[in-house]
């Protein structure tokens, strides 16, 4: 009997988006106009490699943003959940898939010593330049055309449960909690034993149920989430079985 646990990590894991967060940094907490308004849809991976330029010239340092990073308050509830899968580590294998990136995930997990609770993260690879400046770069490639240019979620699932299964480990139940609209792809990919959480108010949420209306549901279970104590809940309901 083991479970695995997908997570996305902005709205979900942390209650704000860390790549907008970031912004506390500039000297105006805000960013000029022309920056602002440069994103294209399905590009935003872009878009953050500009802000982490401008923040680099505009001489915000390492430590700097780290500090920023780490105040970001994680969701109602979320200390508790990834307290309890800490203490259940043998019945939980542990992932996050999120369009942040490796530097942003890996200072705020630490600070809060939840880092050992995931087995693996992945997300957009990040780092800082020999000139002190953050850069970017694309998880992957793909051809899903329902995805962003840069990271398809399905894929790194697909390919994480393959990888699990070569090793000898297959799962009993699969549970993906999200929130966001790049987490309907790997919710359509569960099976009917599985269950979906999509964060109540989101925009997960408001897709799932449009499929639903549409007479196309998804396969798996979906059970709705406010507090990370709802998700506790349905754990410790799993191990009673």
């Amino acid at each position: 009997m083991k479970f695995l646990l997908v997570f996305d990590f902005d709205h979900t894991i942390i209650d704000e988006n860390s790549d907008t967060w970031i912004v506390k940094c500039t000297p105006e907490r805000k960013l000029p106009n022309g920056l602002r308004n440069s994103y294209q849809p399905g590009h935003w991976t872009e878009y953050m490699g500009r802000v982490f330029v401008y923040l680099g010239d505009n001489g915000v340092k390492e430590d700097e943003m780290k500090r920023t990073m780490t105040t970001i308050p994680f969701t109602a509830g979320m200390i508790d959940l990834l307290g309890f899968i800490g203490e259940n580590k043998e019945l939980f294998d542990c992932i996050i898939v999120s369009d942040s990136n490796t530097v942003f995930i890996d200072w705020i997990l630490k600070a809060a010593d939840f880092h050992k609770v995931f087995d693996e993260v992945f997300t957009n690879p990040a780092a800082f330049s020999s000139t002190g400046y953050l850069t970017v770069q694309h998880f992957h490639a793909h051809h899903c055309a329902k995805c962003p240019k840069n990271l398809c979620k399905r894929k790194v699932l697909k390919e994480f449960l393959d990888k699990q299964l070569e090793r000898g480990v297959s799962y009993t139940q699969i549970v993906y909690i999200g929130d966001g609209g790049n987490d309907l792809c790997p919710v359509m990919f569960l099976k009917k034993n599985d269950i979906a959480m999509p964060r109540q108010g989101y925009t997960l949420e408001k897709k799932i149920s449009q499929l639903a209306q549409s007479l196309s549901p998804v396969q798996c279970s979906v059970l709705v989430w406010s507090s990370a104590i709802d998700i506790m809940s349905y754990l410790k309901l799993l191990l009673k079985e």
